[in-house]
């Protein structure tokens, strides 16, 4: 056990973090194995979104994150169209 207060502080948070890690971990494994059960768009989006908000919160690396996410996107149905970037319109600069 901790003798100093910031120890004992630091100890209390980083059980909390670990959690709240533990978490994340928990929903992205069940989430990947879903879209890589049944690759369908929406299923895949969705583990994306998980994957990239783990990547931010550095609970994963994010070489690993683009790892996992290009397995997915190999998955995608090849006869669905694929989202497509939205063009932006051209706007004349102000002299």
């Amino acid at each position: 056990m901790p003798v100093i207060k910031s120890a004992a502080k630091k100890l209390r948070k980083d059980k909390k973090r670990n959690s709240l890690n533990e978490k994340v971990r928990k929903s992205l494994k069940s989430v990947f194995k879903k879209a890589l059960k049944n690759p369908t768009i929406s299923n895949i989006s969705s583990a994306t979104k998980i994957i990239d908000k783990a990547a931010k919160n550095k609970i994963i690396h994010k070489n690993k994150a683009a790892r996992i996410k290009s397995k997915l996107s190999r998955l995608t149905p090849k006869s669905l169209p694929k989202p497509q970037a939205k063009k932006r319109k051209k706007t004349a600069k102000k002299s």
